[in-house]
């Protein structure tokens, strides 16, 4: 793929999902020297922030112009200063590519052999060791940040070939040459917003396949009880103007085209009101699990849809300072670094997330319990009731991790703490909200699992394997793949991460 501007967010999973290579174009690689060039040529006898002054509080320093290089190279390595785990490759690779495109948009004023280098590292696999304690996300992800410009220079950790060795090493290996700092190449990589972007990417394609999987599940449910189809209708969802509710029900309804078991109202209940006992047999209406899904779904989509808006607009943005403007010949100082959009968006994200979590331990518990369904064993047991157990072991796993992300939900946008001799008087938190998100993103995927695993076996007892629709037929022959139904209790750990992973990958 040949990068010149724009970024799309399909462009970033062809990247980090499909590993595709990259290229730049020389309309971008023009666009950045120039940039660097000018800055050259700008910050002569004029007070810079960042290329002659010292950084944050400090900015008031002047630093001498035999200096202004170590200067760079001191801000790298005093901030490579995280802790706790490494992020994910695909989440770093994520990371660079945001940096990458940043940088290249021609406000930074950085040499081009840093877009060069970002472009080989994410082509070859090498993965920088950038932790997940850091940044406040207010002068951007600052030390997250310093750790992939630590490898730029040569120095610090990546994971190469599945082990974590020396950059040196590395490099040698790979016969690459570190960047050398010209003007502002340390602040120029560190000063943004790329690492919560980045893993925020992540996120959101993650959670793109949890609401299509949530989708599917709740449409299986949907047939196991025979529901009524109305509450998927056109004429019903119109009715409502919310763009998400409407694109779920449609989904829903092509999903279920072709089911054997969704039922028509007007077929059993639309009679003649004399005709009917006093105390109806069947359910009037579902409960609000199977029957409000785009209700639920509806907002959860309409968010990430958003949230998705906002990273690209992100990533496509220049996010450090100060901003370097060819154009006008003139350089401006101010705060693109501040990650307040994506934390915010983080945040939104995880609890419309929590919430699709929440649908599925519901749908499951309706599943589970024989005295409000009324047509499954207890538990889904296809055994012995008393002495076997079926579903139930995993039940407690669902509710707790589902309990989990419930107290992972609170905002970190709303949790600032002033800090760097109050420079940084309130910050975004956005790295921290990213990880939370992606840990609330994991969970859901976990209870997704054991729900579709329990959605099989109540197939198997109804034997309505060929009554379900093609595309329940489909997920249902693919769980089958990785568990056989099951009568006997047996260990169930390994299932639900083999059945987790079959998700992820969907």
């Amino acid at each position: 793929m040949k990068i010149n501007n724009f970024l799309e967010l399909r462009d970033f999973q062809k990247i980090i999902i499909g590993n595709e290579k990259i290229e730049l174009d020389e309309v971008l690689l023009n666009r950045v020297n120039e940039s660097f060039q000018f800055l050259k040529e700008f910050s002569k006898n004029k007070v810079i922030y960042g290329v002659n002054t010292g950084f944050g509080p400090m900015a008031q320093f002047k630093i001498s112009d035999e200096d202004t290089h170590q200067l760079q190279y001191n801000l790298i390595r005093s901030h490579s200063s995280g802790i706790g785990n490494p992020l994910p490759a695909d989440e770093v690779k994520a990371c660079m590519l945001a940096r990458m495109n940043t940088l290249s948009r021609g406000n930074s004023g950085i040499h081009v052999s840093v877009v060069n280098l970002l472009k080989e590292l994410i082509n070859r696999d090498i993965t920088p060791l950038i932790f997940e304690h850091g940044g406040v996300g207010a002068s951007g992800d600052l030390v997250q940040l310093a750790h992939l410009a630590l490898v730029l220079i040569g120095e610090g950790e990546v994971f190469y070939q599945g082990e974590r060795k020396s950059t040196k090493e590395v490099f040698a290996t790979e016969g690459l040459t570190p960047i050398k700092v010209e003007i502002r190449e340390g602040l120029g990589l560190m000063n943004g917003t790329s690492v919560m972007s980045g893993i925020g990417v992540v996120n959101a394609y993650k959670a793109n396949q949890l609401v299509d999987i949530s989708l599917k599940l709740s449409c299986a449910i949907n047939e196991i009880v025979l529901a009524y189809d109305d509450h998927l209708s056109e004429a019903l969802n119109q009715t409502k103007l919310h763009s998400g509710q409407q694109k779920i029900a449609e989904r829903m309804r092509t999903h279920l085209s072709d089911s054997q078991l969704v039922r028509k109202r007007a077929d059993h209940l639309y009679t003649h009101f004399e005709e009917q006992e006093k105390v109806f047999k069947e359910k009037v209406q579902e409960y609000y699990s199977i029957r409000c899904v785009p209700q639920i779904l509806g907002p959860v989509l309409d968010t990430l849809e958003y949230t998705e808006k906002v990273l690209e607009n992100e990533i496509n943005s220049a996010n450090d300072n100060p901003i370097i403007d060819v154009e006008n010949q003139h350089v401006y100082h101010g705060g693109n670094f501040h990650g307040d959009y994506v934390s915010l968006e983080m945040d939104k994200l995880k609890i419309v997330v929590t919430k699709l979590t929440m649908l599925a331990e519901r749908q499951l518990n309706y599943l589970l319990n024989s005295k409000i369904n009324e047509i499954l064993p207890p538990f889904v047991n296809l055994g012995k009731l008393g002495f076997n157990f079926g579903m139930q072991g995993v039940q407690f796993t669902a509710t707790s991790t589902t309990a989990e992300s419930q107290m992972l939900s609170n905002p970190m946008y709303v949790h600032s703490i002033p800090n760097n001799n109050d420079n940084q008087d309130i910050v975004s938190m956005g790295a921290n909200a990213a990880v939370i998100c992606r840990k609330v993103i994991e969970n859901a995927f976990e209870v997704l699992a054991i729900e579709a695993i329990t959605i099989v076996q109540a197939i198997e007892f109804l034997e309505y394997q060929d009554k379900i629709s093609s595309s329940t037929k489909e997920l249902y022959d693919e769980i089958r793949k990785i568990i056989p139904v099951f009568s006997d209790d047996m260990v169930m750990y390994p299932y639900l991460e083999k059945v987790k992973k079959y998700l992820k990958t969907t």
